[in-house]
């Protein structure tokens, strides 16, 4: 198993850990599947209030899609599978409150989770990038994630500069991406914390209420992915120069 949950029935928070720490938490096919399944199972689980989800160690959160995952596409330009897109709770029909506690790296399919949670809680040492571009890939559903919680060209920037810039925790709390800054190590009890006063209160409530803020935005953003798949089809290179580039491609870069 690669995700590990632990429930607190007293508090109703349960958390959910990507274990997969020697791969930076990267997500392959099984642990896509097992993602989605523990939120649906979430849903029919009353004592679950309230939810936190983080990754394991202290070198990220998450880096996305695992390389090393081979996931065969149609031969059209109009559809892309893509196994991420089921990962999120909304995705799965949760509207119990998820909130992220994030330390380290938080990059590419990381965003998926990040996209649909409640907020962000991340560690001073969290850093947060998109290096779609850089290896010839359309941030699509990344960029459009992130362009529902962060200013119009914060996600631009970051989502263009690919792996030469890195966003600090320190700028994603200025611009709203992170509702809350800890000492690395402490991120998970604040966000913790957070969710158990959120589900100290009527279940009911706290679902309807995470249901309107969503439906402030779903519209655009129901729009926006509707064209991912195009996008990702018509401008993504050929795996086999995505591949030649995730290997040539090095050096620094900057941290803002």
């Amino acid at each position: 198993m690669s995700i590990r949950v632990e429930r607190d029935k007293v508090s109703g928070v349960a958390v959910v850990t990507l274990d997969r720490e020697a791969k930076h938490n990267a997500i392959d096919l099984a642990t896509a599947a097992e993602l989605a399944a523990v939120w649906r199972e979430f849903r029919f689980d009353e004592s679950v209030r309230a939810v936190v989800v983080t990754g394991a160690g202290s070198k990220a959160f998450c880096t996305g899609i695992d390389r090393g995952v081979d996931v065969p596409q149609p031969p059209s330009p109009y559809s892309i599978d893509d196994p991420l897109i089921s990962i999120g709770p909304k995705a799965n029909d949760l509207w119990k409150p998820v909130v992220a506690a994030v330390r380290g790296m938080a990059c590419g399919g990381a965003f998926y989770l990040l996209g649909e949670a409640e907020f962000v809680v991340a560690a001073d040492d969290a850093t947060f990038f998109d290096p779609h571009t850089t290896y010839g890939m359309v941030s699509a559903y990344e960029a459009i994630y992130m362009a529902q919680r962060m200013p119009f060209g914060e996600v631009a920037r970051m989502s263009l500069m690919g792996t030469a810039e890195r966003l600090s925790a320190r700028r994603a709390h200025e611009i709203g991406l992170v509702s809350e800054l800890t000492p690395p190590g402490e991120e998970v009890a604040a966000a913790v914390r957070s969710a158990e006063v959120i589900a100290s209160y009527p279940t009911g409530a706290v679902q309807g209420t995470v249901r309107a803020v969503w439906a402030a935005k779903e519209g655009a953003r129901s729009a926006a992915l509707a064209q991912a798949p195009q996008l990702i089809a018509l401008g993504n290179l050929p795996p086999e120069r995505q591949a030649e580039l995730f290997g040539s491609r090095g050096g620094g870069f900057r941290v803002r």
